[in-house]
């Protein structure tokens, strides 16, 4: 019954549109007027955009938050001590990390059988790991909204629970926190200039920032978290789009997610690689210029987090310092040292090493 349902469903929507696209252009143009800065959710999208939709579906984006009960279909892991029953929403799962939310809208900081030990309340998807998330803080309150939602205002509670901060249409980044509400789109039959398209970095750079624009907030030894926005302004490539290299629906792991190759642009050093020693050993551009110097979930080594960066240039200078205090604030430079682009690999090695082989001309390096 579910099934034919979902297929009703669908023909009565296609029914709806139908007759919407066979009234006279005043009066389609009236009904969309109406239905201006209406949420219709991501589900309705699908039912035009479906190939848009399963590539958003399999993306981080949906996951930022989630319904507990999503958490407890997939099987995903508790915090000891916590049932799915005692939680109203889950917080990512998808590519990082995962964290929990009580029934009272607070991120849970206390684990244990009795709940009263602070710490390892954060699942740490890549090494299978809890670690802590403000361990022990009481009533935190979760504040994520305006970035791990869709439709948010700042206003109320959302579902009424104190730990919440402000309100949203839809849980996860769904198709309209990027395009916007969705009624007046779909009333008018799907015109596509009620609807928006904002290939614009700034766009992304709503989410993807943290602190000002014009810094890069790092802590203990990493950039922070999912700031790609900072870092790009901070490099040459502030000249160009997300939207350049990036294809806005996919997971950057999945096939056709990077539009543009780095010799597309980089021709000059993309002809010097070929054959030589790094590239027949398997090494790809981004493995220099853009390692992990971000930490989102786990430090995998020294020089080593869990997030791309999106700084690119490397600083060859025996001075450069990856990162500089600012009061009691830490900010990264906007540039790599080889701590970063050299020894994770090189760990053998020194700074000094990779410094002076690095300029011996490394593109071509070890090529007959």
């Amino acid at each position: 019954m579910g099934t034919i349902a979902k297929k009703l469903g669908l023909l009565f929507y296609v029914a709806i549109v139908g007759a919407i696209l066979l009234l006279p252009a005043s009066q389609v143009d009236a009904a969309a007027m109406k239905e201006k800065g209406k949420y219709v959710g991501s589900k309705t999208c699908a039912m035009c955009h479906l190939k848009q939709h399963n590539d958003w579906t399999v993306s981080g984006h949906p996951h930022k938050l989630r319904k507990a009960e999503v958490g407890k279909q997939l099987g995903l892991p508790l915090p000891e001590g916590w049932r799915w029953e005692e939680l109203s929403y889950i917080i990512g799962g998808r590519n990082w990390k995962l964290r929990f939310v009580d029934k009272k809208g607070y991120i849970v900081t206390m684990t244990g059988p009795n709940k009263d030990k602070p710490g390892k309340n954060q699942f740490n998807l890549e090494t299978g790991t809890w670690s802590d998330y403000h361990p022990g803080e009481k009533n935190k309150p979760y504040n994520c909204g305006r970035c791990h939602t869709t439709g948010y205002s700042k206003e109320g509670k959302q579902d009424g629970l104190p730990g919440m901060v402000g309100t949203w249409t839809e849980p996860g980044v769904g198709c309209e926190a990027c395009h916007g509400p969705g009624g007046a789109h779909v009333s008018a039959g799907g015109k596509k200039e009620l609807i928006k398209i904002n290939k614009d970095k700034a766009m992304c750079g709503q989410c993807h920032i943290r602190g000002k624009a014009d810094t890069i907030p790092a802590s203990k030894g990493f950039i922070r978290h999912h700031e790609q926005y900072n870092e790009m302004l901070a490099s040459k490539h502030k000249i160009f789009e997300c939207t350049t290299c990036h294809a806005p629906h996919k997971h950057s792991s999945f096939k056709g997610a990077i539009k543009v190759e780095c010799a597309s642009c980089h021709a000059k050093q993309a002809a010097d690689y070929a054959g030589s020693g790094m590239q027949l050993r398997g090494v790809k551009c981004q493995d220099c210029h853009m390692p992990e110097a971000t930490k989102s979930a786990i430090k995998k080594a020294k020089f080593k987090g869990d997030v791309m960066t999106h700084l690119w240039r490397i600083n060859l200078d025996p001075n450069a310092k990856m990162f500089v205090k600012k009061g009691k604030k830490t900010f990264a430079n906007g540039y790599l040292t080889v701590e970063y682009a050299c020894l994770t690999c090189h760990g053998e090695k020194d700074r000094k090493w990779a410094i002076e082989t690095a300029k011996m001309g490394i593109h071509a390096y070890g090529k007959k």
